[in-house]
């Protein structure tokens, strides 16, 4: 389930980054639409994933879930105003859904193997957060940032996805 749940959600953040990159260059409903949607493909996601999970990593999925539909009715808010308003939301989120991916990611390495690239996904929310935060500050904030934040975390799901993948071709060759 991990599998196909890793390489559907980086394919599925691919397309969702290439539509907003064709609309990004100005805050319009349709952005607005696009922005609430991106939360709420990680709200799907978190779902799917705690249902394969037991105790406190099942719980802190759960709450990435909850953070992820805040997220997108902060983001709703959000777009009424202006691209500050919504990197600066957008910050938020990253810094808080890459804190618990790096937790889950930490606690999964013995159970599926090799987690580097969520490990990375995780941290580098962390880290996209300021960079979020400083263009939020900016004259003339860019959107387009969000769609290299959506594809860089895709890439990392594929990643997973291939080495889970991988994983189990060794496991089913060596029974």
């Amino acid at each position: 389930m991990h599998l196909r749940l890793f390489l559907i959600r980086g394919l599925v953040a691919i397309v969702w980054a290439v539509v907003f990159l064709t609309a990004s260059d100005s805050l319009t409903t349709g952005v607005g639409v696009l922005l609430v949607l991106y939360p709420l493909i990680d709200v799907v996601a978190s779902i799917i994933d705690a249902r394969e999970e037991q105790g406190s990593e099942r719980q802190l999925l759960e709450l990435n879930a909850g953070v992820s539909v805040a997220a997108a009715l902060a983001l709703g808010i959000a777009a009424t105003g202006d691209k500050g308003d919504v990197l600066a939301v957008f910050g938020v989120w990253a810094l808080v859904t890459g804190g618990v991916q790096l937790v889950v990611a930490i606690r999964r390495r013995t159970v599926l193997g090799r987690q580097w690239p969520l490990l990375i996904s995780g941290v580098g929310s962390m880290l996209w957060c300021v960079f979020f935060l400083i263009n939020a500050s900016a004259d003339n904030p860019k959107l387009r940032m969000v769609a290299v934040y959506a594809v860089g975390g895709a890439v990392e799901f594929l990643i997973q996805a291939w080495l889970l993948a991988r994983r189990q071709r060794q496991v089913r060759v060596a029974t």
